[in-house]
């Protein structure tokens, strides 16, 4: 490992004794380094080996990481070689809707998932067709909705390849990151992840679960995830209350809070 690596590596700081799962705080914190310049574009990052060695963790705990990394466009993986930092878009618009997170907060709400179903599904024609595998083809299925106060936001119905058929572990869908999942279940490595936003109307299912009335206008998120073939190994959608989020542009690094 060089002393770059080393460098910024002793600045990372893990608690394993918080509350915040440990894969989320080192994918922070890279992620800190990486808008800091510490980490430079396409300067490669230490190894799942490496970085689990230093911090005393799992790999599996890194790979989680490198999986939320990845699905920000943070960076890229090239088989064979190495994981690497992206280079910021700077000719691509991006919409944030976390910042209602932070308004929600200064209202002295918290935000809460709460899941509503998750299963082992057999993949129809269209479902086959989005995730490029055979018609009734294995996939993990869930839906999650997100409250503040009571009160639904935001409707979440996902689904990702299970080639592994491990066990699905209760602590895992707390909080689904359909990156996270993909990288649990499917055979490969997420490392590109790809949204749409659109406006729609809600149907009857989602008029139920986000407790509004009929064909109620909402943003419509579609998230397709890839592996480092390009090939589709999640997708999902979300829709979110055209009432309670609005859109802020970006430019360059997407901050995730």
């Amino acid at each position: 490992m060089n002393s770059n690596k080393e460098s910024y590596l002793k600045q990372i700081k893990i608690d394993k004794n918080s509350v915040i799962p440990i894969y989320y705080q080192l994918a922070k914190q890279f992620s800190e380094k990486i808008r800091s310049g510490s980490i430079l574009p396409d300067e490669a990052l230490p190894t799942e080996s490496e970085i689990a060695s230093y911090f005393g963790i799992s790999r599996m705990t890194v790979r989680r990481a490198i999986s939320e990394l990845a699905a920000d466009g943070m960076i890229y993986t090239q088989r064979g070689k190495g994981t690497f930092v992206a280079r910021p878009k700077l000719d691509k618009i991006v919409f944030n809707l976390d910042n209602f997170n932070e308004e929600i907060k200064q209202q002295g709400l918290e935000l809460h998932r709460k899941l509503l179903e998750a299963r082992i599904v057999r993949a129809d024609e269209k479902l086959a067709r989005k995730l490029g595998i055979d018609l009734n083809g294995r996939c993990l299925y869930f839906r999650v909705v997100v409250t503040a106060n009571n009160e639904p936001l935001v409707y979440e119905t996902k689904y990702t390849v299970y080639a592994k058929q491990r066990p699905i572990l209760e602590r895992e869908l707390e909080d689904p990151s359909l990156s996270v999942l993909a990288a649990t279940h499917s055979n490969s490595m997420p490392t590109i992840s790809k949204k749409i936003l659109m406006v729609s109307k809600t149907t009857e299912e989602e008029s139920a679960v986000l407790g509004v009335s009929l064909h109620t206008p909402v943003f419509l998120i579609i998230q397709t995830i890839y592996d480092q073939d390009q090939k589709p190994i999640a997708w999902g959608k979300s829709i979110y209350r055209g009432d309670r989020y609005k859109l802020v542009r970006y430019d360059g690094w997407y901050k995730k809070e």
